[in-house]
């Protein structure tokens, strides 16, 4: 994949390098490709579509200003009187990332979409000297089930995967869209149900798996239940 830009500098050598990515300047974009415009990395399908992530602003900035709000995702969470280290084991775009981050929380982001992995590490390297919580994130391209056998006392797996296609909710979330693109142009089919029943064979202390308010319960039985106006929480402890 090429990222293309008007200039160059020591970040984009780094993330080229890193990534096994072609970088092209002053050369007219091929899409689809990453752009650097405006110091920040978008992934451009058209001259005309593209996603770029900005925590600052936005409606991920304003659940952020709202977060205590969060009144469902902190009955799932529940009370403690310590921070939790949760593993997040479907980062997508952050944002629940966000949310439990700005609750105090310490939380272990995995996302397997390289593509999807450089736009979310860039958005957090632009948010980082505003938003402080972002030194409690461990951000990481890898399976999540890997992560998670390799660090020590996770206390939550969050699972929130992408919901069941729907056109209606498509068309109100371009993200949503993108986020498919992204992952078909990868190729990367990503196992929902596997994936839960892999980390319930594991045991860990707790899984939330966040799920459509009115989808079935396709796996085994949760042991309660946290429901909001259009989405619920599974918790299996």
């Amino acid at each position: 994949m090429e990222i293309f830009s008007n200039i160059n500098n020591t970040y984009l050598n780094e993330i080229t390098k890193k990534h096994s990515l072609d970088l092209k300047i002053n050369k007219k974009p091929k899409y689809p490709c990453f752009e650097f415009k405006d110091e920040a990395l978008q992934f451009s399908f058209t001259d005309k579509i593209f996603l770029k992530l900005d925590f600052l602003k936005g409606t991920i900035n304003y659940r952020l200003q709202r977060a205590h709000h969060e009144k469902h995702l902190k009955k799932a969470i529940g009370k403690n009187k310590e921070p939790q280290l949760i593993l997040d084991g479907t980062a997508g775009l952050l944002s629940d990332t966000l949310i439990l981050l700005s609750l105090g929380h310490k939380v272990i982001a995995c996302e397997q979409s390289k593509y999807i992995y450089l736009l979310i590490s860039d958005a957090v390297r632009r948010a980082e000297n505003q938003l402080g919580f972002l030194e409690n994130l461990i951000l990481v391209n890898q399976n999540s089930i890997d992560v998670y056998l390799e660090k020590e006392n996770v206390d939550i797996v969050y699972l929130d995967p992408l919901f069941p296609q729907d056109k209606k909710q498509l068309k109100r979330s371009k993200s949503i869209y993108a986020l498919r693109d992204i992952l078909n142009l990868e190729k990367i089919v990503i196992n929902d149900d596997k994936l839960f029943m892999e980390f319930n064979e594991l045991k860990p202390k707790k899984i939330i798996l966040k799920r459509p308010l009115k989808s079935e319960i396709i796996y085994n039985t949760p042991n309660y239940q946290v429901k909001g106006k259009s989405t619920r929480f599974d918790i299996y402890i």
